[in-house]
C-alpha cells in the first residue's frame, strides 16, 4: 500500500505526526505511544523478586507497504524508596520503569535474556504484539495478504555503563521458531537509537526465517518445475529487494553487523538462499525457451 495509506494504518497516537520515509526503501513508522506497566520484572524466586513500575514506548511501523513491525522499549532505572508512587510521577517519565526491589543490573539482564519467562513478568513482545496486532486489525479492508509468514520475535537487552563507545559483549540467540535474544553492553546511547537498531535486526532475522521457510515449502527437486516456481512468486515479489542492513550509518549498527554477520553470516545465508531461488527461475525460463523451440 503506497505511504499515506500506511501512515493511517500505523496512526496509533492522535494528534501525533506519523513518520514517512521513503529513503532506502519506504518506511513508515508511528509515533512513540507509552503504555503503562506495573508487574515483576522475571527474576527467579521469592526472595529476589524485583518489580518494575512505570511505561514503555510501543510503536509500529510498515516496511516497504507490505511488512509490519509492532516494537516496545524502555530504560529501567532504579526507584528512590520502596514507596509505590502515584501514576503522575510515572507518566511524567515516559518510558522509563522503575525497578522496586534490590536490583542487581547483569542479574536482571539476565533474567531478560532467559527463553522461558514467569507468565507474571514483564512482557515487552507483549506490548509490541499488541502494536502489530492493531495495524493488522486495520488493514483487513485491504484484502488478503499475498504472502502470509509467522510472526518473529527479537528480545534485545543493553546494559549501559562507562566503556569503549563501541558495544561490547554482544551475544545473538535463537530459542524455536519464534524467539531470538540479543544481548550487549555500550556506553549511553538514546533508547531510541538502540531501538532502531533492534527493530532493523528483528527486520532482517525474519527476512531469512520467512525465505528459509518459503523455500522448504517449494519443495525444490521434488515438484514439477513450474510449481516450484509458483510458490516461490511470492518471496520474488515481496521479499528479495528487502534486504538493506542499516551496518553504515549508525556507530552501533556497525560493530553489531560485524560481530553477526561474522559469527551467524546473515548476509551469507540470504545470498545462498537468493541464490537458489534466482537459479530456479533461469531453469525454468530455460526450459520455456527450449519448449518454444521445439515447437
Amino acid at each position: 500500500m503506497p505511504g499515506d495509506v500506511a501512515g493511517a494504518l500505523v496512526d496509533l497516537v492522535a494528534g501525533e505526526a506519523v513518520r514517512i520515509s521513503e529513503r532506502p526503501r519506504s518506511h513508515v513508522r508511528a509515533p512513540d505511544k507509552p503504555v503503562g506497566v506495573d508487574c515483576p520484572l522475571g527474576l527467579p524466586g521469592p526472595v529476589r523478586r524485583v518489580r518494575g513500575i512505570g511505561t514503555a514506548w510501543q510503536r509500529a511501523a510498515i516496511i516497504d507497504g507490505h511488512v509490519v513491525q509492532g516494537s516496545a522499549y524502555a530504560t529501567l532505572e532504579r526507584a528512590e524508596g520502596s514507596a509505590r508512587k502515584p501514576w503522575s510521577h510515572y507518566l511524567s517519565r515516559p518510558g522509563v520503569i522503575e525497578t522496586v526491589g534490590r536490583t542487581r543490573w547483569n542479574e536482571l539482564a539476565g533474567a531478560f535474556c532467559a527463553s522461558q519467562q514467569a507468565a507474571d513478568a514483564l512482557d515487552m513482545g507483549g506490548i509490541a504484539r499488541q502494536a502489530a496486532d492493531r495495524v493488522q486489525r486495520n488493514a483487513r479492508a485491504a484484502g488478503h495478504p499475498a504472502l502470509r509468514t509467522a510472526r518473529t520475535n527479537l528480545r534485545w537487552v543493553v546494559v549501559l555503563e562507562p566503556c569503549d563507545p563501541s558495544p561490547v559483549g554482544i551475544r545473538f540467540a535463537v530459542h524455536g521458531d519464534e524467539l531470538r535474544v540479543l544481548s550487549m553492553t555500550a556506553a549511553e546511547a538514546s533508547p531510541s537509537r538502540l531501538a532502531a537498531v533492534a527493530e532493523d535486526l528483528a527486520l532482517h532475522d525474519w527476512l531469512v526465517t520467512v525465505l528459509l521457510e518459503v523455500t522448504r515449502k517449494a519443495a525444490i527437486g521434488v515438484l514439477p518445475r513450474d510449481e516450484v516456481i509458483a510458490r516461490l512468486l511470492p518471496a520474488i515479489d515481496y521479499l528479495l529487494h528487502l534486504w538493506l542492513p542499516r551496518s553504515g550509518d549508525d556507530e552501533i549498527a556497525r560493530v553489531l553487523w560485524a560481530v553477526l554477520e561474522g559469527r551467524v553470516g546473515f548476509s551469507r545465508q540470504w545470498n545462498t538462499l537468493v541464490n537458489r531461488i534466482r537459479d530456479q527461475v533461469a531453469a525454468g525460463a530455460v526450459a520455456a525457451l527450449s519448449s518454444a523451440a521445439r515447437a
